[in-house]
């Protein structure tokens, strides 16, 4: 049974935890601008001396995504919380794959994580130990076809994933994410190793979860939510994000037998 904050706000579970995953597009921003009822939170769980990580599955080094919050308007102190699932890949790499050849799978922008590893990069496929896989292609954005047959024959390699959500919402629109080629990957015979929600390395890398009672923020089940059911951690889902449009057809309860979730608390959006 889960509890409705609505009424009663975060603040009336707050005291209750010692560490909070919060994650950050969807409760903490749009991808366009911030929600300050969010940015409220995280000032009282200030004032509380409470300690929290803005984790992110975000293919980018920190620094990238604590800058990119830095001009939406987020103070320093906060933005220096973050963790992304590329700094965690990135680790991941530096002790496994360092001197493999990759072929990259993604846009452009997303490549200054990996700029160490620039020799190590491969035009043709084929000539890959692994693929890398931070997103899709600009030039195929919407086009899963396109990666069915891009990953022909290739069953043999590895993927790393370093997003592992499907989609994100940016304001109103909703675009893929790595972790939907990663999926497809995976349909046609190939491995992938995430990194990211909901798998349990990123916690670990990101702070010091021993004997903490920790509670993870979310607007989505697939990640945020499940990953807080994997470690056994509690769970607050925001209604008002990726499974909104699914909530307007279905009841809650019967939204998270369909993931097969577990969820203590829902909020509207993240407010005090």
């Amino acid at each position: 049974m889960n509890i409705n904050l609505d009424t009663k706000g975060f603040k009336s579970i707050a005291p209750n935890f010692d560490l909070f995953f919060i994650d950050i597009w969807g409760v903490i921003h749009n991808g366009i601008s911030l929600f300050q009822d969010s940015i409220g939170v995280l000032d009282e769980l200030q004032k509380l001396n409470k300690e929290y990580i803005l984790l992110t599955n975000a293919p980018r080094p920190n620094l990238n995504v604590k800058n990119f919050l830095i001009k939406m308007g987020l103070e320093k102190f906060k933005s220096d919380k973050v963790y992304t699932s590329g700094e965690a890949a990135l680790e991941y790499l530096e002790s496994n794959w360092k001197n493999k050849n990759f072929f990259h799978i993604g846009p452009t922008r997303d490549f200054d994580l990996f700029k160490l590893y620039e020799n190590n990069k491969v035009a043709n496929i084929n000539d890959s130990d692994f693929l890398l896989c931070t997103g899709l292609f600009e030039n195929y954005e919407e086009d899963l076809n396109y990666y069915k047959s891009l990953f022909k024959n290739l069953n043999d390699k590895r993927m790393i994933c370093t997003n592992p959500d499907l989609v994100v919402d940016r304001g109103k629109v909703r675009e893929l994410c790595a972790g939907s080629v990663a999926k497809i990957f995976e349909e046609v015979g190939g491995k992938v190793d995430y990194f990211g929600k909901p798998f349990p390395l990123v916690y670990n890398q990101s702070v010091n979860v021993k004997n903490k009672k920790i509670l993870c923020v979310g607007d989505n089940l697939n990640t945020d939510i499940w990953g807080a059911n994997m470690q056994n951690f509690s769970s607050l889902l925001i209604l008002n994000g990726i499974h909104k449009e699914e909530l307007v057809n279905s009841d809650v309860n019967k939204l998270f037998q369909k993931y097969n979730v577990k969820v203590d608390y829902i909020q509207s959006k993240l407010k005090w």
